[in-house]
């Protein structure tokens, strides 16, 4: 790609000033001053109406200069003046943004009063000091490609009072290294917001040089996902007026008074708690169960919830990750909804593993990829409300693998499990009848011998362990009602927490439509196995009965197709909060590690 140098546009923007041209400059339009009215002739002050006159054609867009407006009128009133030099002199204040400038090349030396540069929203990679006008004061290079400040070696502008560098690649120990009080000694103001700077305590010690600063942005930056900022930071920084855009009140000074000193507490490693609510609006399950339903199998529902979230391991892009495949999860893919909209899902989840790899923006030519691991509710019984109160902490070290995921947002998935259970196979074999009582002959009379009343005894026995039926159960079928984006993004710009009530639409109850072939296939596989175990004779009785029940299920299947589904208008909601941790105060964060450290 080529280049695009700085001076090539301001340069582009001067010309279209036409400082020359009507009706600026010296023509034919101009009335002179010892000259009568003529013909074809304007008066001066018509001529700076057309300038500023809002339907004007000759009226332009001037945000890139606020000097550019009178430097047109100048040239009405003066044009003699307008030379090269002065020109260039005129202009203390340039704002080139969102232009494709790639160079700062040394052009920019002709504005040598130049005191205001903003060139946001640019492809800069790199500021060459010695470039910059010694009179400037503001420098705004937010949203640039910056990577690396060791351009900044030499003759830097010595007044500089504010330095915008947000929204860049830079946070590397060499970068730190150059936001010194030796390279900005009238610095009152600093930007590095959104940057890549991980090592809070190291920052701050190169920014508490600063002898002037009194404003700095910080939010954004991995380190800031930290329990301990922003209250170390304005412990480190005493002389600090404004932090992230907020004045810092005298109250705030107190509460964190003595945390600098307590360097040996500061850990950069974040934490994030998850909370997942109640959730709302699932429909009854067994609402379409009817008197026909067979008493097998029996059928059991439960819900969970799952998410990803960020874990601490990296790996490399070719090195396959081995796959657990859990083979009493059977998931299908459907939905039984019919409100289900935007960020939305409906993949197939058979054979997911707990972890997954999310690929994450890295400069590093490794390409790392961060892990993602699945979490997963306790899985509960169907009720109007289901509460699961299930929380979680997440301690990550990753702060820049963090901060990229808060800023992609998690999912928020709802899933269904149904278990079918089936009486267990009989062993009993068909043999001859019991044998009759036998009575005792002594007297005559006929009693029954200590045999017959124990039999009966073992009989009745028996038929109650038979009442009580062994149920087995199938491989657990899972079902995804559903799935909604969560963004986070609020965490990474101001930290705090994110409470939310994830809306997933309207869902559909599952419908006898739905489970009656899955119902009639298991009935007929159970069926032949039965049968296979009976005597070859019973076949023949048994082959009506066995008509009857296929005839009366494809009469029930029937039935229910003829029956329109059972739309519930209420939304599905899950609550959902997450909470990165925070220290309110010096003692808070003091009490809170002391356990830690004596364990």
């Amino acid at each position: 790609m080529s280049s695009k140098k700085l001076s090539a546009v301001l340069e582009k923007q001067i010309r279209r000033l036409c400082l020359n041209d009507f009706p600026c400059g010296y023509g034919t339009w101009r009335k002179s001053r010892d000259s009568t009215e003529e013909a074809g002739t304007e008066e001066t002050d018509a001529l700076l109406d057309l300038l500023t006159c809002p339907h004007s054609p000759w009226r332009l867009d001037e945000a890139w200069s606020p000097q550019a407006s009178a430097l047109r009128q100048l040239a009405v009133l003066q044009h003699e003046r307008l030379q090269a030099d002065f020109i260039y002199n005129y202009f203390t204040t340039l704002r080139i943004v969102d232009n494709g400038v790639s160079v700062i090349d040394d052009g920019l030396l002709k504005f040598s009063k130049l005191e205001e540069l903003v060139l946001s929203s640019n492809n800069i990679s790199e500021i060459p000091a010695e470039n910059l006008p010694s009179t400037l004061k503001i420098l705004e290079l937010r949203a640039n490609r910056l990577s690396a400040l060791n351009s900044l070696t030499h003759r830097l502008p010595p007044h500089l009072e504010y330095l915008g560098l947000g929204s860049n690649y830079l946070g590397s120990d060499d970068d730190i290294c150059y936001l010194t009080g030796r390279h900005w000694p009238q610095l009152v103001c600093m930007d590095l917001s959104h940057c890549e700077f991980k090592d809070q305590q190291a920052l701050l010690r190169a920014v508490s040089t600063l002898p002037c600063l009194r404003t700095l942005v910080l939010e954004g930056n991995p380190f800031t996902l930290v329990p301990s900022y922003p209250g170390f930071t304005l412990d480190s920084l005493p002389l600090l007026s404004c932090l992230d855009a907020s004045w810092i009140s005298p109250e705030e000074r107190l509460c964190f008074r003595g945390l600098a000193k307590k360097s040996d507490l500061i850990v950069d490693r974040a934490s994030a708690t998850v909370s997942v609510g109640r959730m709302r609006g699932i429909p009854d399950p067994l609402m379409s169960e009817d008197g026909n339903t067979p008493d097998f199998p029996v059928i059991a529902y439960s819900y969970f919830i799952t998410y990803d979230f960020l874990s601490h391991q990296t790996v490399n892009l070719n090195n396959d990750s081995d796959s657990k495949f859990d083979a009493a999860h059977i998931t299908e893919d459907c939905f039984s909804s019919s409100g289900l909209q935007s960020n939305k899902s409906c993949e197939k989840e058979s054979s997911k593993p707990d972890t997954q790899a999310l690929t994450v923006f890295s400069e590093e030519t490794c390409h790392d990829i961060a892990h993602v691991t699945r979490h997963s509710t306790t899985k509960l019984t169907w009720s109007d409300c289901i509460d699961f109160s299930d929380t979680k902490t997440h301690v990550m070290s990753d702060l820049g693998g963090l901060k990229r995921f808060f800023n992609q947002g998690l999912y928020l998935t709802i899933v269904e499990e149904k278990v079918l259970s089936w009486p267990a196979a009989s062993e009993d074999v068909p043999g001859p009848k019991p044998c009759q009582t036998v009575k005792e002959k002594k007297g005559g009379k006929g009693k029954e011998s200590p045999i017959k009343s124990g039999s009966t005894k073992d009989k009745s026995k028996d038929k109650k362990k038979k009442s009580v039926l062994e149920l087995v159960q199938d491989a657990s079928i899972q079902r995804t009602l559903g799935s909604v984006h969560v963004p986070l993004q609020s965490l990474v710009q101001r930290g705090g927490k994110v409470d939310v009530l994830c809306d997933f639409g309207a869902l559909h109850a599952e419908t006898e439509v739905e489970a009656a072939p899955t119902l009639e296939k298991d009935l007929g596989k159970k069926l032949k196995e039965d049968k296979k175990k009976e005597k070859e004779p019973k076949r023949g009785a048994d082959s009506g009965s066995k008509q009857k029940n296929t005839a009366a299920s494809k009469g029930k299947v029937k039935e229910t197709k003829d029956c329109e589904m059972e739309v519930h208008l209420e939304p599905v909601t899950v609550e959902l909060k997450v909470e990165l941790e925070k220290w309110q105060s010096a003692s808070e964060a003091h009490h809170l590690l002391l356990p830690h450290q004596h364990s």
